[in-house]
């Protein structure tokens, strides 16, 4: 008896994880890649409802996404779409993103960030933080970016960053239209600098840093990025730590997305800060 009521409720959990549907967020530590989160996340959830992962043809109904990739040096923020959910992600990748930098002067690696390898050093003692405010507003409004070498934008079907790791020669893709909402200096305390930055999509915060170094005739890389919102989603209200991973607690998330929303049947859109933007964000089951 035991066994058929542990069955039985396997079995009501699996019912319940494959009918989970809509868009929540997760909180993603520093390490591992967006993908790898993803991936850990839904093999806890398979194992939690008692779904054999091996061979298992329900493995692969189980559709679930990530909305924009985080470096993985990076932490915070990241959306996940679940059921009819992923096809609402294409929103998450365009909408408005806010992060949280802090930056170094006086030296620039090969990835942008404190990953890479050291490329250049150069003075910094001449830089104020009326120098580095001035140079913001540089960055402010509509600008064209040239994303890092080391990303996951692709050449040939392969992400860049792989091709630069085998020690392929990768030309930089060319500048391309991006748009900051706000930039502001939050501490200056050289050789660091905290900046908070929202920005739209395609927008990149290691090739921001790297140029307001260069403007400052220094040079300068990204030591810590977190992702503070995507959307409506935040760090702080939304971002579900990894001991709250299951089932139980997603599917809350997914009703507590609804606050969220306007009202309104079956699809649902978010309304943004932004005119001119709107981020679907829930389907009724």
């Amino acid at each position: 008896m035991a066994g058929e009521a542990g069955g039985a409720a396997l079995g009501r959990a699996a019912d319940k994880l494959f009918s989970l549907s809509g868009l929540f967020a997760v909180r993603k530590p520093k390490g591992p890649t967006s993908a790898a989160v993803l991936n850990l996340l839904k093999e806890r959830l398979l194992a939690e409802a008692g779904v054999q992962t091996n061979g298992n043809k329900r493995n692969q109904v189980l559709k679930i996404g990530h909305g924009g990739t985080l470096d993985s040096a990076a932490t915070g923020v990241l959306v996940v779409g679940i059921g009819k959910g992923t096809k609402m992600l294409g929103t998450m990748l365009t909408g408005s993103k806010k992060y949280t930098a802090i930056g170094m002067l006086g030296k620039a690696t090969d990835t942008l960030d404190a990953t890479g390898k050291v490329t250049e050093e150069k003075p910094y003692d001449q830089v104020t933080k009326e120098d580095l405010e001035n140079v913001l507003l540089k960055f402010t409004g509509d600008i064209m970016q040239v994303p890092p070498l080391y990303s996951a934008l692709k050449k040939g079907g392969e992400r860049l960053s792989t091709l630069m790791k085998r020690g392929e020669a990768v030309e930089a893709k060319p500048a391309r239209p991006v748009r900051v909402y706000s930039l502001s200096l939050q501490q200056f305390q050289p050789p660091l600098f905290t900046l908070d930055v929202e920005c739209g999509g395609g927008f990149y915060v290691r090739s921001l840093v790297n140029d307001i170094g260069k403007e400052l005739s220094t040079c300068a890389t990204v030591q810590e990025l977190t992702r503070t919102k995507q959307g409506p989603f935040t760090l702080e209200e939304h971002a579900l730590h990894e001991d709250k991973w299951t089932i139980d607690e997603i599917a809350r998330s997914l009703e507590h997305c609804t606050a969220l929303l306007p009202g309104g049947p079956s699809r649902k859109k978010l309304k943004t800060e932004h005119p001119g933007e709107t981020a679907v964000i829930c389907e009724d089951k």
